[in-house]
């Protein structure tokens, strides 16, 4: 064959690389490994076996964790933390920057042993997954530096329990312990059973590095190990990647615990090409979108959207795309298809295919697959109905579904048609249609003309049923961290009695009605119950609200709040400054019905009002101030780090604070852009019914603010399981926390709860940056430009 053939065909030999440096590493230590605990490998024991998915060879013997292994990893971690976090972040930054310079010093070795244990094609694993996992702890170097004097006041949560998945075992763990590390906390992390080498390998470069015993300590075995650490009581943040299901398990299994949870889910990523894309770019892209990796990839981009008028065209050009792939030893750099990662898994893919394929057209390429180990072949079948299995639900192989649209707005439509929320790629080359589209897709991250760019300043996770919390950047340190001390157990107020029964105040006896979609209503129930003052004197009554009184509010916020997050942010501030403004001029009336609710000297009523309207105008001010971030990515272009609204958010008010609380919550959500249902203090109602009665004066458009009278524990849990809600807060003096939480693990909403602890709504801790963390999502946006 001569070199002219050669040029024509595209052709060329293997180019195997050598697994003989990652066999001696297991050779050398006999291939048999125990767990990682305070600085120092255990003896193995029996457990189970590790195996090359691409041979079915095993490659070591790895040790089941028993409940003595968990206790005995997450006390190694608890004696480490104080004196970890003690340290100075520069000190913390240099044990980080050992890292990454370790992991370069050790890629190759690295990179080798993770597609031995793991399938994917070396070119990934050396190209990808070794370069991103250094770049990570260089990154968090640099954070752990800053940190002190960018984060004042905030301190690590202490022992994080981390459960990493086996897609991405060495980059996930990377992500993982980089920023906890930065932040002050120690880890007991598990990698999957089916992917734990590279892991045992990390282990002996903290070694190397002089990390202090005990912050890093790993585990290994199958998923009694991650229910173990999961419910561990030393134990103070859970940090978990994998399914959706397991995901949901663990939210459920740390409802009312008190820990911190941060979780990165299952997708179903939309995959958007118009008509006037670059359709050989994009077709291009679509391979490392979905056949990276295999397909096993959580943000894959499964789901292909067409513009109808260039759908057969694109087809076309993929298919003779999919053509020219190649399948095989993962050891080969010329490979582009490895092995899927075990037997399971594969005929998983496999029974999914064939029970939806009647539903379309199916394609595969004819490519040899190895005789040995788990194989199967890139897969694309088309003209599938947005309703189909295989557009609904998460494959997670190398399997792309196609559909198709007409209008920008029915491409938005599709794209955002279902559960999961954590990644879509836009293609086009209007600038206009790629930065219209982009922000309304329901996504953690937006790539543009592009596909799978990750880096460690560019936040990443999902919304939805993909999870929350973010990794990377400094959305994702905050995740390691908490503010600084132990606030005070609330203690519940008790509704004043009725000793005396005296005359009412109003001679009209007023019933407060609800206020749902911008108008009074009365509750569905039709109940009320009399409101006393401190001295027992009746002040009216107040509407009971149900299940259905819920129901309609959340219906009227999701009616409400596409409008008012399109709104300008300016025009937001202006309806906060009036609302404050109308308050001002009803001060007096404000303070008489607080102080008759809840007694004490008049001039703390006349305070609480003041600083109502404080706190209205800081949220004012903020409105236009809380965008986003560009990160420093390195790619020809940019990463915008765009705040945007949760969507709908539903709070239960204080109790100690009737007005200022209910201002302190709704200011931040509607500032932001929410709509938000709103159960205002059970025992001293009637500030939240006075309130929107300057609502419907200061131009706040119907359903965007809605108040729900009635019994926190009663409607608390409607509130937290209803699937159109996004966000639930609940600063209740009743301690309502495992019930939200637990309620909440239906969509997996966000849940921010007070675990009966209380709060100063008056000081510091009343406003601030953890309100707007907490009402908004931020969305990834990656935006290359020129050639």
């Amino acid at each position: 064959m001569t070199v002219s053939d050669l040029m024509q065909s595209m052709d060329y030999g293997p180019a195997p690389e050598s697994a003989a440096e990652a066999l001696a590493w297991l050779a050398d230590r006999g291939g048999r490994f125990g767990h990682f605990i305070d600085g120092s490998f255990t003896d193995p024991r029996d457990g189970f076996e590790a195996k090359n998915p691409a041979t079915g060879e095993g490659l070591a013997t790895l040790t089941q964790a028993t409940a003595g292994d968990v206790d005995a990893a997450v006390a190694a971690a608890r004696k480490a933390q104080p004196k970890w976090a003690r340290l100075s972040g520069h000190a913390r930054a240099r044990h980080l920057y050992a890292l990454a310079r370790l992991i370069q010093k050790h890629a190759r070795l690295i990179a080798v042993l993770e597609t031995l244990d793991n399938g994917k094609p070396i070119r990934e694993s050396r190209d990808i997954d070794v370069p991103l996992a250094a770049r990570h702890f260089y990154y968090h170097a640099g954070l752990a530096q800053l940190l002190a004097r960018e984060l004042p006041g905030h301190v690590p949560h202490g022992v994080c329990g981390q459960i990493i998945p086996w897609n991405f075992p060495f980059l996930m763990l990377a992500w993982k312990i980089a920023p906890a590390l930065a932040a002050g906390n120690t880890v007991v992390l598990k990698p999957a059973e089916q992917t734990s080498l590279t892991a045992l390998l990390f282990a002996d470069l903290t070694r190397e590095a002089g990390l202090p015993r005990g912050v890093v300590n790993i585990l290994t075995g199958d998923g009694a190990v991650g229910e173990r650490i999961v419910a561990h009581p030393g134990i103070d943040k859970i940090a978990f990647t994998g399914s959706t299901e397991v995901g949901r398990a663990i939210r459920i299994a740390t409802a009312g615990s008190g820990k911190a949870l941060s979780l990165e889910l299952g997708g179903k990523s939309p995959y958007l090409v118009f008509e006037d894309a670059d359709l050989d770019g994009a077709a291009e892209g679509l391979v490392d979108a979905i056949w990276l990796n295999q397909g096993q990839v959580c943000c894959a981009g499964s789901r292909l959207i067409v513009q109808e008028g260039i759908a057969e065209t694109f087809h076309a050009r993929l298919k003779a795309r999919m053509t020219g792939l190649r399948i095989g030893d993962p050891m080969d750099k010329c490979i582009d298809i490895g092995a899927i990662i075990n037997e399971g898994q594969r005929d998983r893919i496999a029974a999914m295919v064939a029970g939806g394929a009647a539903e379309g057209a199916l394609f595969q390429p004819d490519c040899a697959l190895p005789e040995r180990g788990c194989w199967y072949p890139p897969t694309l079948i088309t003209g599938l109905s947005p309703a189909s299995r295989l557009m609904q639900e998460e494959i997670f192989g190398p399997v792309l579904v196609s559909t198709t649209f007409r209008t920008p707005a029915e491409a938005v439509q599709l794209a955002n048609d279902t559960r999961y929320g954590l990644a879509a790629s836009v293609w086009s080359q209007s600038i206009d249609v790629a930065l219209d589209v982009a922000p309304k897709l329901a996504a953690g991250v937006v790539w543009v003309n592009g596909a799978n760019m990750f880096d460690a300043a560019a936040g990443f996770g999902g919304l939805r049923e993909s999870g929350f919390g973010r990794e990377g950047g400094w959305e994702g340190l905050v995740e390691y961290l908490r503010p600084a001390g132990t606030p005070k157990p609330l203690k519940p107020l008790v509704a004043p009695a009725n000793a005396n029964a005296p005359e009412p105040a109003d001679p009209l006896d007023r019933t407060a009605k609800l206020y749902v979609g911008g108008k009074q209503v009365r509750s569905d129930g039709g109940y009320s119950r009399a409101v006393h003052g401190a001295r027992g004197r009746r002040l009216g009554h107040v509407s009971l609200g149900n299940r259905k009184d819920i129901r309609n509010a959340v219906e009227a916020a999701r009616k409400a709040q596409p409008g008012w997050a399109a709104a300008s942010a300016h025009n937001r501030a202006q309806v906060l400054y009036y609302i404050a403004e109308n308050l001002s001029a009803r001060a007096g009336e404000f303070a008489g019905r607080l102080h008759a609710m809840t007694g004490g000297q008049k001039a703390a009523a006349t305070a609480e009002v003041e600083a109502s309207i404080d706190r209205l105008f800081t949220w004012a001010a903020w409105a236009d101030k809380a965008a986003g971030e560009i990160k420093a990515v390195p790619i020809r272009g940019t990463a915008l780090a765009m705040n945007v609204p949760a969507g709908v958010i539903g709070v239960l008010c204080p109790d100690e604070a009737p007005l200022l609380g209910l201002v302190s919550v709704m200011g931040p959500a509607i500032a932001m852009g929410n709509a938000c249902v709103l159960v205002p203090s059970e025992t001293h109602p009637l500030a939240a019914t006075d309130l929107y009665q300057v609502l419907d004066t200061s131009d706040v458009p119907g359903g965007v603010v809605n108040i729900v009278t009635g019994a926190h524990p009663t409607l608390a849990d409607p509130l937290a399981a209803h699937m159109d809600v996004d966000a639930v807060w609940s600063f209740s003096s009743s301690d309502l926390s495992a019930t939200i939480e637990h309620a909440a693990a239906g969509n997996l909403k966000r849940t921010w709860v007070n675990h009966g602890r209380a709060r100063d709504w008056t000081g510091p801790a009343g406003e601030g940056r953890a309100f707007i963390r907490a009402a908004t999502e931020v969305r990834t946006v990656w935006i290359p430009w020129g050639a």
